[in-house]
């Protein structure tokens, strides 16, 4: 049970390894995941190390199961899924199998791309001829438009009406160009021809396809008329400057006719053969991807094991690796058969084993979780992960951080949509588990299921409490608020304003009583009643924080910081807010409506507030005619010896600690020329030595015993100022509880009144259909602003309540986190990558 409210024990091992049966040792123990290794090797560059030519060669393994997986994905075939059975680390000698296996299927996917590529290309340059083929056939039959052309550009040179003879000597060149360069391409052909080109151009209607993307180009077929054999090599020049591809195009109509002919055959004999090499290269990657998963997690698994171990140290005799690693003391039986295991499966004649060492160094802290208790750890190590073998408040954080959460959130509506959210995540999370690439916001949210559903469940009994549900209340039990006066009734009457002592049948058995909904004084009543109750709430939250501290204390074995310490801290914060805590349910129990309300004496009862005050300053506020400053006699008195113990409370926790210390310190030490404290201090009498890297404050070990007295006098000042002054500022904080539970039902009551309440006013067909829309309308603003942003904010409070108010009293979190090597955690970061 010990370890449910604390870190586990750790011990540092040192295991000795044959190198024979290194890989499946270390195999073995990733499959466990319970050891964290320690590199042995820092000073060791990262190419040096004895592994470092197997990693590569996984590295070389891994881009080519990504270039694979890559074709796969462009070719829209999905990998089959194997969480259900994940292999194995592979055998060495198995890897070679895999790695020509991947090479003979890469080099053949190269060459199955190329070829493709090649031919593709060879496709779209038939189809640019022929699309020239196709559009020039009006270029070259309408003479009317070709001579109007002319005369509208200037002119060519040796064409008008009158000598179309010319026409025969005209030259042209004909080709295919992207469209965006159209523009520029005609006008450059116009500036460096003077006006004596004649441009005509066609825009091809469907896109063509780029052999090695696949992206759609748009182009433009175009013929060039020109005179000279000078001019044609400037045009063929501006052709190759804006990439444009040239084709051969007969001026004979017939022979045109006859080369489209052949265009069209060869192209439906390429376009078979590309059918063929994509159904080739469909077939070798449907059979690739049915393993290539497998392969995946084998190459990380062994690229894990070699760099694990590179860790690893060789002893002198290079007969043997040396490892050291962190490992729960639970799981040492668990460790010694992985490495049975790991030796037996190489057949290994001399057998590893483990060593238990010790040490002085801080282990690791590793609290042991599972799927329900995980998110709210990670709430507790994102404020810090704790020191070695201190309290871990994950545990209760399980009951108060839905409990507080559903304080703000109070509304049985809105706490019924989280259970439904939560609970759809928890019922479904095998399922939803294998989603990938939902998105951080989604990991976050299902990662937090468990939190989702409690924060829900509790919200739906503070709503029930609250008697609040979509601001409306519920006549569960019946109203006890009666009209004793006949003569008067709620029409007369609108406020339902009467004395209590005539007007109710008793106290409602739970919660609220459904007639404040109606009640004129329903703010007031509720803000009262709230902020009185987060004040109890938080002040029985802060003393259980501090009375967490003496687990540290006793289970360090720190007696003396029991009463030095957490005496004089509950001793200041049970006489001062806990004495007001108890005058609130004092005066609920000694004001009644039959001791409160009396017709000569009306509102006798005392403010909690103004005698708190009062108590604090030493000073008396004369009460109203007829009434009671105090609620029993000896009140006065014992507030003054409240105030008093309190305030010697403060000297105690600032002198205690460090006169202790100061006392019962062995000093063996001497100063030395430049005023140092050196040698060797002892601990004080009765203290044991712990690992280094904790603080007394929170429970940890070293407790400042080998500073000098300077500093722990200074250090033991900022813990009594900051206790004393977080006690009421941290009080205050808790009214947090109040202000957004009140802003919650108000922001609900809005929406109702505002928005719903408006279609239900409506009548008829029309007010059916207006109500339809209203309700929708209604539903989007009640899940986005109430319950996403509103459930967000309270969040965010209670999470605050629980790093500042809560832990700050015994919680240090100065540790550092076990991180095994396991590979469901290297495969899982994978994924998440």
């Amino acid at each position: 049970m010990g370890d449910m409210f604390r870190s586990e024990e750790m011990a540092l091992c040192q295991m000795f390894i044959q190198p024979e049966a290194a890989y499946t040792s270390v195999s073995e123990l990733g499959e466990t995941g319970c050891v964290q290794f320690r590199d042995l090797n820092v000073t060791v560059n990262a190419f040096q190390r004895k592994f470092v030519t197997e990693v590569r060669r996984c590295d070389e393994l891994e881009r080519k199961i990504r270039y694979i997986e890559t074709e796969i994905k462009k070719d829209g075939i999905v990998l089959p899924d194997i969480q259900d059975d994940i292999p194995r680390a592979p055998n060495p000698r198995e890897i070679i199998d895999l790695e020509a296996h991947l090479e003979k299927t890469e080099s053949e996917m190269i060459e199955l791309a190329q070829n493709e590529v090649n031919m593709k290309s060879n496709y779209l340059e038939l189809t640019e001829l022929r699309k020239v083929l196709e559009n020039t056939q009006g270029f070259f039959s309408d003479q009317e438009v070709l001579n109007l052309d002319s005369t509208n550009r200037g002119g060519a040179a040796g064409i008008d009406e009158q000598n179309q003879q010319h026409r025969g000597r005209l030259g042209f060149v004909a080709g295919v160009i992207n469209r965006e360069r159209v523009f520029a391409f005609e006008r450059m052909l116009w500036r460096i021809s003077r006006g004596n080109v004649f441009l005509k151009r066609s825009d091809l209607d469907e896109p063509l396809n780029d052999p090695a993307t696949g992206h759609p180009i748009y182009k433009t077929v175009f013929v060039a008329f020109f005179q000279g054999e000078q001019l044609k090599n400037r045009i063929k020049k501006v052709c190759t400057g804006f990439h444009a591809s040239l084709y051969p195009c007969p001026s004979s109509h017939n022979e045109r006719e006859e080369m489209v002919k052949n265009v069209r055959t060869r192209l439906e004999d390429l376009k078979l053969v590309l059918s063929q090499t994509e159904d080739h290269r469909s077939r070798v990657l449907a059979t690739v991807s049915k393993n290539l998963p497998s392969w995946s997690i084998m190459v990380k698994k062994m690229k894990a094991i070699y760099h694990t171990l590179n860790l690893f140290n060789m002893d002198v005799t290079k007969k043997c690796l040396i490892g050291e690693c962190w490992v729960p003391t639970k799981d040492l039986p668990i460790v010694q058969k992985a490495l049975s295991d790991g030796s037996a499966a190489v057949g290994s004649t001399i057998p590893s084993f483990l060593n238990v060492i010790d040490t002085n160094e801080q282990p690791p802290t590793y609290n042991r979780t599972n799927k329900f208790t995980r998110g709210f750890q990670n709430l507790i190590d994102a404020y810090g992960v704790a020191s070695y073998r201190e309290c871990n408040p994950a545990l209760y954080t399980c009951i108060t951080f839905p409990f507080l959460f559903a304080v703000m959130f109070g509304d049985l509506g809105h706490g019924i949509i989280l259970v439904l959210f939560g609970g759809w995540m928890v019922t479904s999370e095998r399922k939803l588990a294998r989603i990938r690439n939902g998105g951080e916001i989604w990991n976050i949210f299902f990662g937090g299921r468990y939190i989702i559903l409690l924060m829900g469940l509790f919200s739906c009994y503070t709503g029930f409490i609250y008697n609040d549900v979509f601001s409306k209340s519920m006549n569960v039990f019946g109203s006890t608020w009666t009209n004793h006066y006949n003569t008067t009734t709620v029409l007369s009457n609108p406020s339902l304003q009467f004395p209590p002592n005539h007007s109710s049948n008793g106290v409602y058995p739970l919660g609220l009583d459904p007639i404040w909904q109606l009640a004129d004084n329903k703010i007031i009543f509720l803000n009262s009643f709230k902020m009185k109750l987060s004040i109890i709430v938080g002040v029985l939250h802060m003393v259980f924080g501090v009375c967490m501290s003496v687990v540290n204390f006793t289970h360090f074995k720190r007696y003396s910081s029991i009463f030095l310490e957490f005496v004089p801290q509950i001793l200041f914060l049970m006489l001062l807010f806990g004495y007001m805590v108890f005058m609130m349910f004092f005066k609920w129990f000694r004001y009644t409506s039959k001791t409160d309300f009396q017709p000569d004496t009306p509102g006798c009862a005392p403010s909690v507030l103004i005698m708190f005050i009062n108590m604090m300053l030493f000073k008396n506020t004369p009460p109203p005619n007829g009434c009671q400053e105090f609620m029993f006699e000896s009140q006065p008195g014992l507030q003054k010896l409240f105030v008093i113990i309190g305030l010697i409370c403060v000297p105690w926790m600032l002198l205690g600690k460090p006169l202790y210390i100061k006392f019962t310190r062995k000093n063996t030490a001497h100063t030395n020329q430049n005023g140092e404290l050196t040698g060797n201090i002892e601990l004080a009498e009765g203290e044991t030595p712990l690992p280094t890297g904790h603080d007394e404050h929170a429970g940890g070990a070293h407790g400042h015993d080998d500073e000098p007295m300077s500093e722990i006098y200074i250090h033991q000042a900022i813990h009594t100022i900051e206790y004393v002054l977080s006690t009421i500022s941290h009080t205050a904080s808790y009214l947090r509880l109040w202000a957004l539970s009140l802003a919650h039902a108000q922001l609900s009551e809005v929406l109702w009144n505002m928005v719903l309440s408006l279609g239900l006013k409506q009548s008829g067909i029309g007010g059916a259909i207006f109500l339809y829309f209203i309700f929708g309308a209604w539903c989007m603003f009640t899940l986005a602003i109430l319950v996403m942003m509103e459930g967000l904010s309270a969040f965010l409070h209670t999470l605050r309540l629980h790093w500042v108010e809560f832990m700050s009293k015994f919680y240090e979190g100065l540790g550092y986190a076990f991180q095994p090597f396991s590979f469901k955690t290297i495969l899982d970061g994978e994924d998440e990558e």
